[in-house]
């Protein structure tokens, strides 16, 4: 199952996509795609549902129908850095010897075909194709034997970063993490049972059709029962969290010399089962 919001920016309605790439609507049923419509009954009520029987959403969806972020009302947005041991290599950082989280703000959530925004006085704006994990049954302290029955469903997410923000200043990464618009989040949230193995999962990122990303989910160094089961000796989980796992290398900040958006670029980018994101990147404002 695949699940969505569409529609304009804080209007977006539930929905889901058929087996024809058409959206039907899921307004009716639950009030968002989030909270306790993520929990194990939610999900289970509305897969035992037709799709035929449900509304038509006029429009293709990624063309001329909008769909915002996949997930709403997000409560934490949790990052895991430096999980592919040769992205690791390519930032010139040893690999962690346990995950290394950080935040995005929410307030950086956006759609997948929404522009990113160069922030004011950035000069290193970077791309990063991430796994993102997105938790259903709530939990704290949770076995990582049990980490799975806590997912809800998987997305594509651009962890966009500003690497002078992050790394050159003074302080933590976050400040270079949570900038407006620098999470697209979807095109949708994709139940497990469609996803099947996420432990080999081909991923990639393109800028202006060049090929800048190239990697598989199998080459993670902290997999994603160990990462859900981390995050929960730290902070409850709750319906609707999403944490991104980690990008692979071909980052802006790895090319010798580094390469980093300027404005004016496409950046497309995809993980298999899980769709892909095209999103135009504007300059700075003045």
């Amino acid at each position: 199952m695949k699940l969505l919001r569409h529609g304009a920016p804080g209007a977006e309605k539930p929905g889901l996509l058929d087996q024809a790439g058409r959206v039907r609507d899921l307004s009716a049923i639950v009030p968002d795609i989030g909270g306790d419509t993520l929990l194990p009954a939610g999900l289970k009520a509305l897969q035992e549902l037709d799709p035929d029987s449900l509304p038509l959403v006029d429009g293709t969806p990624q063309e001329d129908l909008r769909l915002g972020p996949c997930v709403g009302n997000i409560g934490k947005f949790i990052c895991i850095g430096l999980n592919y041991a040769d992205h690791a290599e390519e930032a010139g950082m040893p690999i962690p010897a346990e995950p290394i989280i950080f935040n995005k703000w929410t307030s950086a959530i956006c759609g997948p075909n929404d522009p990113i925004q160069i922030p004011r006085g950035s000069v290193k704006t970077d791309w990063e194709v991430e796994l993102g994990v997105v938790i259903g049954k709530p939990g704290v302290y949770i076995d990582e034997a049990d980490a799975l029955d806590h997912v809800a469903g998987y997305c594509v997410i651009n962890d966009v970063s500003e690497r002078e923000f992050q790394l050159d200043r003074a302080g933590t990464w976050d400040k270079g993490k949570g900038c407006d618009t620098f999470g697209p989040t979807g095109p949708w949230l994709v139940t497990p049972d469609e996803v099947g193995d996420v432990n080999g999962l081909g991923m990639w990122l393109d800028v202006d059709g060049e090929r800048m990303q190239s990697g598989s989910t199998s080459t993670l160094i902290f997999k994603v029962p160990h990462i859900v089961s981390y995050c929960s000796q730290f902070m409850s989980l709750q319906p609707g969290d999403v944490i991104s796992t980690g990008t692979p290398p071909g980052v802006g900040m790895g090319y010798k010399p580094p390469r980093f958006l300027k404005g004016g670029e496409t950046v497309t980018l995809g993980i298999d089962r899980l769709g892909q994101q095209a999103s135009k990147v504007l300059p700075a404002a003045g």
